[in-house]
């Protein structure tokens, strides 16, 4: 039996300071006895020769200095895994909130999880197809890679995210060879395993709903796993929660063989609790206030993604976060930029305009989409059409602001077919149903539609013998 310490000396917020200790290790787990007889956990923040620093991951309401026992447990913060676990919903501390029972485990991990050696890691070259427009031809998806979507306040990346994790798939090679998408009936049964891992962090209960509800709908959430951590919940509670999800998402992938997408929202409200935390504990801020080891923090939850040799599974990761005030300079996504593969740029001028899904080609990018485009992958026009649409798009956006000042009149004939292929492709390329499942070579069929609307010698970023067997004839 483990010594309960009676020696807590101050409570500042989520923290306590506990005196008088023995033994007691970094990121060591407790139990917290309240004068009432409830129990709380809290794991160790940090231990010198005979002072500790526990932080509580429940609400600390009621807790005294008086009468509070601390017992510490010899063990990290660990969730018991096993398959049963799919189609579960947890609440951000990992306790089971849907009327199920309780999980019994084949074993215990660690939440904090093991790194990976770089070297054993493989590079992610597998296409993924979401069925939305803009990320398959544009910012392609590829399996095993962590590309973020930087939204604002308002704006739906929750409905977004709710449509990846409904459409995403990987292409069957009898698809990759006949250049088109077949039928389900045509498909055949897959034998590679999928698996949905949410992480909701400070979010209302409507949205906790929304993307339970949204899985509901189309039987995903069978294949899914929910940890929902509300704004009302503790604020500690959300440090813990994406690491609880990652936990879950190796244990399917590196040992179950699932291809798993994690899908984190909302950063934005981890990293407000880290600095919350951090405040508590007097440390000195850093940007805006937040830690000074907030690069380092978000990196040990973006690199758990990925593909190691030797394992059929993988880890591919959308974090999702709403930047204060639209400004993509501010902390979190500067840094979230700086460790992840990319981002995808959801555009508050294009939601305003009521266009579906309001993703710009302009701010969004991909590092890793070469590798998961043209022959072989998706289509051997791939690469090139990715890099003409995007082109005529922005010189398009570019006459369209020239045309405010100077009128439409003194456009060029080539200008004004740059603006007519900008307006049509925000509403026949960018704009789709958020139930509207396009394939790659859908998308890519209606890329070259547009392109009709540029004289030919415009076209300089695609080969002329694609523009010969794709572009139609007007």
């Amino acid at each position: 039996m483990s010594t309960a310490y009676k020696t807590v000396t101050d409570i500042a917020g989520p923290l306590m300071m506990v005196e008088g200790i023995e033994g007691v290790t970094y990121d060591e787990l407790c139990e917290i006895e309240l004068v009432d007889g409830s129990k709380r956990l809290g794991k160790v923040l940090d231990a010198r020769s005979d002072l500790a620093v526990v932080q509580m991951f429940e609400d600390a309401k009621g807790a005294t200095t008086e009468g509070t026992k601390v017992r510490f447990l010899g063990r990290t913060f660990e969730i018991g895994v096993s398959e049963d676990i799919l189609g579960r919903v947890f609440s951000g501390s990992g306790k089971p909130i849907d009327g199920g029972p309780e999980i019994v485990p084949e074993k215990k991990l660690d939440i904090n999880g093991a790194p990976i050696n770089p070297y054993s890691r493989e590079y992610p070259d597998d296409f993924i197809q979401t069925g939305i427009s803009t990320i398959d031809v544009l910012n392609t998806l590829v399996r095993g890679q962590k590309l973020p979507l930087f939204s604002g306040a308002g704006l739906p990346h929750n409905q977004i995210a709710a449509q990846l994790a409904r459409q995403m798939r990987v292409l069957s090679p009898e698809e990759v060879e006949k250049g088109k998408g077949i039928s389900d009936e045509q498909r055949g049964e897959s034998d590679e395993k999928f698996a949905v891992i949410f992480a909701a962090m400070g979010v209302t209960f409507e949205e906790a709903q929304f993307f339970q509800n949204e899985l509901e709908k189309t039987g995903a959430l069978s294949r899914a796993v929910l940890f929902v951590n509300t704004a009302d919940n503790p604020v500690v509670e959300r440090i813990a929660t994406p690491r609880l999800a990652l936990t879950v998402a190796e244990y399917l992938a590196y040992e179950k063989d699932y291809h798993v997408t994690v899908l984190l929202t909302d950063m934005t409200n981890y990293c407000e609790a880290l600095r919350e935390v951090s405040a508590a504990r007097k440390e000195v801020p850093g940007r805006r206030g937040y830690p000074g080891y907030l690069y380092t923090d978000l990196a040990t939850l973006y690199e758990r993604a990925g593909r190691v040799r030797g394992k059929n599974g993988s880890i591919t990761q959308i974090p999702i976060l709403s930047m204060p005030e639209d400004d993509i300079t501010h902390p979190i996504p500067d840094l979230t930029a700086y460790i992840t593969e990319g981002q995808i740029y959801i555009d508050r001028g294009l939601h305003q305009k009521g266009i579906y899904p309001p993703i710009i080609p302009m701010g969004s990018l991909s590092r890793l989409k070469p590798k998961a485009q043209g022959e072989g992958k998706t289509r051997a026009d791939h690469s090139g059409m990715d890099a003409q649409l995007t082109a005529a798009y922005a010189r398009g956006v570019e006459v369209r602001e020239l045309a405010v000042i100077l009128g439409e009149s003194s456009l060029s004939e080539t200008d004004k077919a740059f603006l007519k292929f900008a307006e049509r492709f925000e509403n026949e390329f960018i704009r789709q149903g958020p139930t509207e499942n396009r394939s790659i070579y859908e998308s890519l069929s209606i890329g070259w539609d547009l392109l009709t609307e540029i004289p030919r010698e415009e076209l300089k970023r695609v080969k002329d013998e694609y523009i010969d067997k794709y572009l139609p004839k007007k």
